[in-house]
């Protein structure tokens, strides 16, 4: 006989593992912006007083699902430390600074699960943009009209420099010194901060 449900699943070793995996499924499903803490815990048969207390906020629990080894808040705040003259530099500094650490072989695991994953894919695409890119160009004030166009050139330049230093380890970048790569990246950061695109009406000096 089928076992009818008695109520919210109460809080025990399982509950975490059933909201995030609820989390997981509305982040790629509807977006970091359109999934509701409400929403989770429906799908995870929790209360929403469960889905705080193990996640605290929304944010918390979407870096959670990607098991990202960092509070993207530290990332940011050193990138935007000083504004964003010298943005580009800071941020391939912290970028390569994370990656030829320990951390980075986690953030490869990532690329590669997301390579072959449409729904991986979608979260990392989702945590990209709405915990990382949106956050720098709010600290950074890149309210311009063209300040999303920056913000995936941006993103293009990271994830190619991830991509082919890191996941198919492309020579000589593979092994260029981390000051080398800082240099050789940073300018094209920075032109894509704040440079002319070389888009009449939109670009910036």
């Amino acid at each position: 006989m089928k076992r009818s449900r008695t109520g919210r699943r109460p809080g025990n070793p399982d509950t975490r593992e059933a909201i995030l995996a609820a989390a997981r499924e509305l982040f790629a499903e509807k977006g970091f912006d359109a999934a509701t803490m409400r929403a989770i815990a429906a799908a995870a048969e929790v209360d929403p007083a469960l889905v705080h207390h193990y996640f605290g906020t929304k944010e918390q629990l979407f870096v959670a699902t990607m098991q990202f080894p960092m509070d993207p808040r530290e990332l940011i705040d050193q990138v935007v430390a000083g504004g964003k003259d010298e943005a580009g530099v800071r941020l391939a500094r912290v970028f390569v600074t994370i990656w030829d650490s320990p951390i980075g072989a986690i953030g490869a695991s990532l690329v590669r699960s997301a390579m072959s994953n449409e729904w991986t894919m979608r979260l990392l695409r989702e945590f990209l943009t709405t915990q990382i890119l949106r956050r720098v160009q709010a600290e950074l004030k890149l309210d311009t009209a063209d300040a999303p166009l920056r913000a995936s050139l941006v993103a293009s330049q990271i994830s190619g420099l991830a991509l082919m230093r890191y996941i198919m380890k492309l020579e000589p970048l593979a092994s260029l010194p981390a000051d080398d790569v800082v240099a050789a990246v940073a300018p094209n950061l920075q032109r894509y901060i704040t440079g002319d695109l070389g888009q009449d009406g939109t670009a910036r000096p």
